[in-house]
């Protein structure tokens, strides 16, 4: 059984992960709010960061600013630790991938299991995932077997993996068994493989690869349209096809978007 009881009274503790450097702040900053705001349980938030090239760190103000918001005073029971992961990831850079679409930080969820601080149990957020109800019972779920559990990917079926089996995860909302992880040293394997193959999606390419995985249903990490089950909703770019064919983004923090195009409000009282 994966330990949960990290703090000192003995009660159930949440342990959240963000990784990013400061162009990052902002999704985190509503992120966290979001996942605080859904839960009485006590919350540690981790955040990986770094500074390279043109990136810099997300600094210890930002944690400042966390702890200091209202929702976040009043629930209490909540910590944020800031992990500055330069010096390592500059040692291991994902040499073949640092010039992709995505920002390079992305990929230091896959440097975790260097952290110490990092507890045996985690749940790994993207900066554009929102909470929308408690996630209590996904946190308990048994992954004791498992590395990494997560939802498919949208379109991932379409491209990668098989069409039928559905079992290409989505890397934006995982819940990861870290004690596996160093002991299998899977996060080793990913790095390597990321900087020496150039891969579309690097970091979830080289999960769903190498990773021993637990499916578990959409509700989990909606990257469509919120149901009424819906957990998280990860806004994931997504494809229209009317009147013609066309990407769209559309991040939480892009307010008038996400009312005039998304017709979605409810995550007004954390926007405001």
């Amino acid at each position: 059984m994966l330990n949960k009881y990290n703090n000192q009274r003995g009660e159930a503790l949440l342990n959240i992960m963000f990784c990013g450097d400061s162009n990052a702040r902002e999704g985190i900053f509503l992120s966290a709010l979001s996942v605080c705001k859904n839960t009485s349980q006590d919350i540690n938030i981790y955040i990986l960061t770094a500074s390279i090239d043109k990136y810099r760190a997300i600094n210890q103000d930002f944690a400042d600013k966390i702890m200091q918001n209202r929702l976040i005073k009043r629930k209490k029971g909540v910590t944020v630790t800031i992990i500055d992961m330069t010096e390592t990831f500059g040692a291991y850079l994902p040499l073949a991938n640092m010039a992709t679409r995505f920002t390079p930080l992305c990929m230091l969820r896959l440097f975790a299991d260097t952290a110490p601080q990092i507890p045996d149990k985690i749940l790994y957020l993207d900066a554009d995932v929102m909470c929308r109800k408690d996630f209590g019972d996904m946190y308990d779920l048994d992954i004791s077997q498992y590395e990494i559990a997560g939802v498919p990917d949208r379109y991932g079926k379409w491209f990668f993996g098989n069409i039928f089996k559905h079992s290409y995860l989505n890397s934006g909302v995982l819940l990861m068994n870290m004690k596996k992880i160093r002991q299998s040293g899977l996060f080793q394997r990913c790095r390597e493989l990321c900087r020496e193959k150039k891969l579309f999606m690097p970091d979830q390419s080289a999960l769903n690869k190498l990773a021993e995985k637990r499916k578990i249903p959409s509700k989990y990490n909606s990257q469509g349209k919120i149901k009424e089950d819906t957990v998280f909703k990860h806004f994931t770019t997504y494809f229209k096809f009317f009147p013609y064919i066309r990407a769209v983004t559309v991040k939480p923090w892009h307010t008038e978007k996400l009312h005039d195009e998304l017709k979605i409000y409810e995550f007004d009282d954390i926007l405001d």
